[in-house]
């Protein structure tokens, strides 16, 4: 992979603005003062971008001095997209009639045809929503359900998603919910292998349905599935495919969902796409319209299926009339961070630069701390890599050392990658951004070592852990 080595001097595109900080924080150390920035994305994009690595941090609004390899958890936003959210809303307050009433649907088709472009759907099949979770449960909840129908889902699905499939099974008329056991280390073969076996042991009665909750990449672990394959059995076995692609835009590459011909496919832009929090797609393929009956909330845009038009359909997720006062800065503020990755390189250099940090810097993690990565081959890997915590393998899972971990990490290391306990071993995921170098995973990995060691010390101390 060839990067860009020229160093670029971005000052003349920043004017720091500074920002005070004086809450009571106790013992805990405060945030380090941060320049807000005021970016001018015209200027910033005749410029040639940085070399990838610390430098480009200065791009984001993150406190400079903190390790952040959690980028996967919650994105991050860089300072040119903040800045096009805070022009927005702006535009928005000073004369918000001709916003909604003129001005806004053209944008957000915009968005949505650039979007769609990324992942090879038409636009009419993509709609945008808040989140993940908004998807499956608009999805989910559309299905008219009956007794006997079942839902599949995996013991490795995210919370959210897991909780939706339980809690339709304890509403009338109770739907069945069966669920596959994901354990890993494993192999792609073996996860293909079980889900089939799985589904082909289910019932197939008449006139009763089979929805399957599959993910593209998991959570925690923060690995890469098969799940085009699993959307193949799904087709094979008359199942219902819902997918759950959270961290697949700006993550996955070659996304092609019309080849891949999932039935409903839901994937957050705030994760690894740059984009202003909140903000998902939800692609409805034309052929399962019929499925959606209304979005959630229903909007005021809403049209009995009878004589409900294409552009009707459409128009539930669109203007004014969706769901009252909804924020739809973050929505489009996806047109400037489409066009900081195009400055960046695009998606191949972004992905291929994050992908190979994640394998060397797991490695190197692994070594310092004398454990072993969840994915030694890299046959699950993409952005994300996974990599056992030096902690005692015998002191279980619990919110005590949940919580422990997160303080220590967060309060006094100013310091955080995402952490989770997995078939009895901790673990932490790591997220390689363009941010990043080698040496922050090394410098996380001793902090991990440090803070594993003082969990350990406290629950004996506290009798906690014989």
């Amino acid at each position: 992979m060839k990067s860009i080595n020229t160093e670029v001097d971005l000052s003349p595109y920043f004017k720091p603005l500074f920002m005070t900080l004086e809450p009571d924080f106790g013992t805990r150390s405060p945030p380090t003062t941060r320049k807000s920035t005021v970016v001018d994305p015209v200027d910033l994009f005749r410029q040639e971008s940085p070399a990838f690595g610390r430098q480009l941090k200065e791009l984001f609004p993150l406190d400079q001095d903190y390790i952040h390899l959690n980028h996967g958890g919650y994105g991050s936003a860089p300072c040119v997209v903040q800045q096009a959210a805070r022009d927005l809303s702006r535009e928005i307050e000073a004369q918000p009639d001709k916003f909604y009433k003129l001005e806004f649907l053209p944008r957000l088709n915009g968005v949505r045809e650039r979007l769609a472009k990324m992942v090879k759907a038409h636009p009419s099949e993509i709609v945008l929503i808040q989140n993940n979770s908004t998807g499956i449960n608009t999805v989910m909840r559309n299905f008219e359900w009956q007794e006997d129908d079942i839902i599949i889902c995996f013991s490795t699905s995210f919370q959210t998603v897991h909780k939706t499939a339980y809690s339709l099974g304890d509403n009338s008329p109770h739907p069945t919910v069966t669920q596959i056991e994901l354990l890993f280390p494993t192999t792609p073969q073996e996860i293909v292998e079980s889900f089939r076996n799985h589904v082909k042991s289910l019932p197939k009665m008449q006139g009763k349905k089979r929805v399957a909750l599959l993910d593209t990449i998991i959570s925690n672990p923060g690995v890469h599935i098969p799940w085009k394959e699993l959307v193949k059995i799904c087709r094979e076995e008359g199942i219902w495919s819902v997918v759950d692609a959270a961290h697949s835009i700006g993550q996955e590459q070659d996304l092609d969902l019309t080849e891949a011909a999932p039935d409903f496919w839901v994937s957050n832009c705030h994760k690894w796409l740059y984009t202003k929090r909140p903000l998902s797609i939800l692609y409805i393929p034309e052929r399962n319209r019929n499925v959606i009956k209304t979005s959630l909330p229903t909007s005021g845009a809403y049209k009995p299926i009878a004589r409900r038009s294409s552009r009707d359909f459409l128009a539930q997720w669109e203007g004014m009339n969706r769901n009252g006062a909804t924020d739809w800065v973050p929505y489009l503020t996806a047109e400037t961070a489409l066009d900081f990755r195009e400055w960046l390189g695009g998606e191949e250099k972004i992905n291929n630069y994050c992908h190979q940090l994640a394998l060397d810097g797991g490695k190197r993690m692994a070594e310092i701390f004398g454990t072993r990565l969840l994915d030694p081959d890299g046959d699950f890997t993409l952005n994300m890599v996974n990599v056992e915590l030096p902690f005692p393998r015998d002191i279980p899972g619990s919110d005590q050392v949940n919580d422990l971990f997160m303080k220590k990490m967060l309060y006094e290391r100013n310091a955080y990658s995402a952490h989770y306990y997995h078939n009895g071993r901790w673990w932490t995921r790591c997220s390689a951004q363009v941010y990043n170098e080698i040496q922050d995973f090394e410098k996380i990995a001793r902090i991990w070592i440090e803070v594993c060691n003082e969990v350990k010390r406290e629950l004996e101390a506290d009798d906690k852990y014989q």
